[in-house]
């Protein structure tokens, strides 16, 4: 499925991330946020994400889509094929903001939620037309950039509705991958809570500075981890004997006391404190749009290394970059058609065959 027209209600960090993607793919989008700073908000996401899809395609962008702000939810969705929810994690506004959507938007168009960890069921009860077509669809950020997407569908969303989902996300060059039950924070969060549990114990109990334990990821296995999964490295961990050794091996090692796992720091002003006078040390002096252009210009490298491995035909994101990359060197190629011709071209009468002209002389009579 292809989208014309899409609507994001939310313009964060995340729902700017999913307008940028949508726009340099050509889609239109329409944009709700009460937020009165909205616009300069999203326009410094739209401006790091032009810069790296330059550095990925410098033989031309697509023609982008249109951005336009609307005053009101139902303004937003009116026309929309697809909606892509991106506002703050309390369920109350989730069903108040999921309720209008609903109320507002075609029949026809699937909804798309960016919820990190609310599951759809809980979220589906405020849509009274058509709670079939809510969908989680959780990305990672950047949003134009990361191409998995997470989905999800609730006890009420039809396995249509995650198929409808699944070609929109494909269509933008991202990854969609549809997590089997439902559960709070689905898969990708909960690695991530658990490693972050891990590493606030480290910190607080002097083990490493943050500095420190962000070298230890990203010198060792986050570069693994950049082109193979957990399982897959630690099968190549168990030699030639595969996976069965490695689990024979290491897997005693999960009954040791390594881990507070369980546990968690009190979250207290000491602690947000300690970690964020070492981040800002760790920063050296660098902004957050510093960092992001840092982050960008290093995921595309990632990428693009990635891109030539296999013979060419790229490994894990590389395979999906080098698809990605052709797809809007197409959008890229095609000629604009102007409204006078798109219009002419839709009043133009379709000519009948040969066959049908027949038909209609002989009134349809066969021979025989």
């Amino acid at each position: 499925m292809t989208i014309e027209k899409a609507a994001a209600i939310g313009g964060g960090v995340i729902g700017a991330g999913w307008v940028a993607r949508l726009v340099l793919n050509g889609i239109d989008v329409s944009i709700f946020d009460p937020d009165p700073e909205a616009a300069r908000k999203v326009g410094e996401v739209m401006k790091g994400a032009r810069r790296a899809y330059k550095k990925m395609l410098p033989g031309g962008l697509p023609k982008e889509g249109k951005v336009t702000y609307a005053k009101t939810i139902a303004e937003a969705v009116a026309d929309a094929d697809f909606i892509q929810e991106s506002v703050p994690e309390r369920l109350d506004l989730k069903h108040k903001v999921l309720a209008e959507i609903d109320l507002h938007a075609p029949a026809s168009a699937i909804v798309g939620s960016s919820t990190s960890g609310i599951k759809p069921t809980d979220m589906q009860v405020a849509m009274k037309k058509h709670p079939e077509r809510l969908v989680v669809g959780h990305p990672f950020n950047p949003v134009y950039l990361l191409p998995l997407v997470e989905v999800v569908g609730g006890e009420q969303t039809f396995p249509e509705a995650i198929e409808v989902a699944k070609e929109i996300y494909a269509s933008i060059g991202m990854k969609p991958v549809v997590i089997r039950k439902e559960i709070e924070a689905f898969v990708g969060d909960r690695l991530l809570e658990a490693a972050w549990r891990e590493a606030l114990w480290l910190v607080k109990d002097g083990i490493c500075t943050v500095e420190e334990l962000d070298d230890i990821m990203r010198y060792s296995f986050g570069l693994r981890w950049a082109q193979m999964g957990m399982f897959q490295v630690y099968r190549v961990a168990g030699g030639e004997a595969g996976m069965r050794h490695f689990m024979a091996q290491f897997g005693p090692c999960l009954k040791w006391p390594w881990t507070k796992l369980m546990d968690v720091p009190e979250f207290n002003d000491e602690l947000v404190d300690l970690i964020a006078t070492q981040s800002d040390e760790q920063a050296h002096g660098l902004s957050i749009r510093e960092l992001e252009k840092i982050r960008d210009d290093n995921l595309v490298a990632i990428m693009e290394a990635l891109s030539k491995q296999n013979k060419g035909k790229g490994w894990g994101a590389g395979a999906l970059h080098n698809d990605y990359t052709k797809q809007l060197a197409r959008l890229a190629s095609k000629k604009p058609v102007s409204k006078a011709a798109a219009k002419a071209k839709a009043a133009k009468p379709v000519k009948k065959d040969k066959s049908e002209k027949s038909k209609k002389k002989s009134g349809g009579k066969k021979k025989g």
